[in-house]
């Protein structure tokens, strides 16, 4: 999730109090409880038959690995036989409280890494995720989530922000699977920093990519990030379209972005 480093820029709240128990008291999208409201089985995608649930009633990232495995919730310790050498997940958040709560609760220590992470930071982001990829002998992931972030990206950073994080993205996977959150969502956010009597978001008054935020995430991933639309999953409980794309092969993917950031014109 989206934080800003020195010379002037926000920073991530790092302690419990700074966030409270007020929703708006996360803007960058750091819940302390995130998982209990908008729980990993809500985000109902559709299998064969259309009765597949997607997600395990797990935390997210645990769930995840689960599913691909095919693991059940009795599965979850010890970590199944041969498990590690198949998949390895890493799991970043801005919030160093929740990625310790997140280590500390994980039944796969050793195929889920978690690390705390300001994505929008080049300095910190390149040469972690190159150490990470170059451990297995990987240039690129083969899937990456995206799971309710782009708007954070999006409030924080601006139209610039929200590009360079998908053309990141786009970079790095093979498949990336996006659920971005709705315009309605952009407006109940500022609205709720103002009840607090906090500042609005620097850029929400100023985004020109707005409305229909999944039309317009897949026009810029299809456009102007290489890879295609290979499946809309529907909407979840909250209606929020999951969004499975696959890049085209059209560039090599890499870690770092192109010389030029991508324009929306």
């Amino acid at each position: 999730r989206p934080a800003r480093g020195s010379s002037g820029k926000m920073a991530a709240p790092t302690s419990r109090g700074s966030r409270g128990s007020e929703p708006g008291a996360a803007p960058y999208g750091n819940f302390p409880n995130y998982s209990r409201f908008h729980p990993p089985e809500g985000r109902a995608g559709k299998g064969q038959g259309d009765t597949e649930s997607v997600f395990l009633p797990q935390e997210l990232s645990v769930a995840l690995y689960q599913h691909l495995l095919g693991l059940q919730d009795s599965d979850s310790s010890p970590e199944a036989p041969g498990a590690s050498r198949e998949l390895k997940l890493l799991c970043c958040d801005i919030d160093p409280e929740l990625i310790r709560r997140a280590q500390q609760s994980s039944p796969f220590p050793s195929s889920i890494s978690f690390a705390s992470l300001d994505i929008m930071d080049p300095v910190a982001r390149e040469p972690f995720l190159s150490s990470f990829l170059q451990r297995f002998g990987r240039s690129s992931f083969d899937i990456g989530f995206c799971m309710s972030v782009t708007m954070w990206i999006h409030l924080n950073h601006g139209d610039r922000g929200l590009l360079e994080l998908l053309a990141l993205l786009a970079s790095l996977c093979t498949f990336l699977l996006v659920e971005p959150q709705p315009w309605r969502c952009y407006r109940a956010a500022a609205r709720r920093l103002r009840r607090l009597g906090r500042d609005d978001f620097e850029h929400f008054r100023s985004l020109r990519i707005n409305g229909d935020m999944a039309q317009s995430v897949t026009r810029i991933l299809t456009q102007q990030c290489a890879m295609e639309l290979v499946r809309s999953f529907g909407s979840t409980s909250w209606d929020r379209s999951l969004l499975l794309f696959k890049s085209t092969g059209a560039r090599p993917p890499g870690l770092g972005l192109r010389s030029r950031l991508l324009s929306q014109e």
